[in-house]
């Protein structure tokens, strides 16, 4: 893993292939996740090398914060993007659920001007359900097994995921997908991953989208029932220059639940982007 330091802290970062052609494309996790949750694209298979993938604060191998959740939270994470795009030159820059909302607020603090921006499962307002608050401060891991049920994280899969856990183009072990969802959830904890669903909690930018104008997809898991596909509609909407893609037979995971589906609509808009 690289680093880069700013703002006091380090953040964790993965490169894969760097002298590809690029475009380099930037990869931002949700609550509760880390950077292999990617593992499917910045793999030897992914849509577009080099490929970046960082750990936002206080999740994987990045330096944690003390901040509230909310506004607070959400602009340390911007920092951790930007300083990672900074560092390596992000063209496209994919955010997922709360990644997304991080890549929605950088755009529009003007951080960072990426040629190109992705939106997955996500939304410019992304309320968070009463009773995973609740399970969020009272039964962490009864919150994990909710968020396992009923097309919230996945449609029900078994296949195996590729989890890359060195800086080899090997999968060094294959995991049901559901093993790795909730194992990453669990290694984040409840404390980091109840800040990051609060600071989803508050999050709306709704009335800011006009302000946006770049190449940009939102793409979304038929299936999700945390971020609908009516969210990434709305975004698809109200961006200039942003179109929508549906992966079909996936809910909210739809990068890692079925990636091939996934990578071929990352890699057709890929190809839209000018990096000259």
């Amino acid at each position: 893993m690289e680093q880069v330091l700013h703002d006091g802290r380090t953040t964790a970062y993965r490169v894969a292939d760097p002298t590809a052609a690029g475009p380099t494309t930037l990869y931002v996790h949700g609550s509760g996740s880390n950077h292999r949750v990617w593992g499917h694209q910045y793999g030897p298979d992914g849509p577009a090398h080099p490929a970046v993938a960082l750990d936002l604060s206080g999740h994987g191998e990045s330096d944690d914060i003390e901040t509230e959740p909310g506004p607070e939270t959400l602009s340390a994470y911007v920092d951790d993007v930007a300083a990672v795009a900074r560092e390596t030159g992000a063209d496209v820059i994919v955010g997922h659920s709360l990644g997304g909302a991080v890549v929605l607020q950088l755009l529009l603090d003007g951080v960072h001007d990426p040629a190109g921006a992705v939106f997955a499962d996500t939304g410019a307002k992304l309320a968070v359900h009463e009773e995973i608050r609740r399970l969020l401060a009272e039964d962490f891991p009864a919150l994990v097994d909710l968020l396992h049920r009923d097309s919230r994280l996945l449609y029900g899969t078994d296949e195996p995921v590729a989890d890359r856990t060195d800086d080899s183009t090997e999968a060094l072990t294959d995991v049901r997908v559901v093993d790795h969802s909730r194992e990453a959830l669990l290694s984040a904890g409840q404390r980091v991953t109840h800040r990051d669903f609060l600071t989803c909690h508050s999050f709306d930018v709704r009335d800011r989208l006009a302000e946006l104008s770049l190449p940009a997809l939102a793409i979304v898991g038929e299936h999700d029932s945390l971020t609908p596909p009516a969210y990434l509609e709305f975004l698809a909407e109200h961006i200039e220059g942003c179109r929508l893609a549906t992966v079909e037979d996936a809910a909210h995971l739809s990068m890692l639940e079925q990636p091939r589906a996934f990578n071929r609509a990352l890699a057709a808009f890929c190809e839209r982007i000018d990096v000259a």
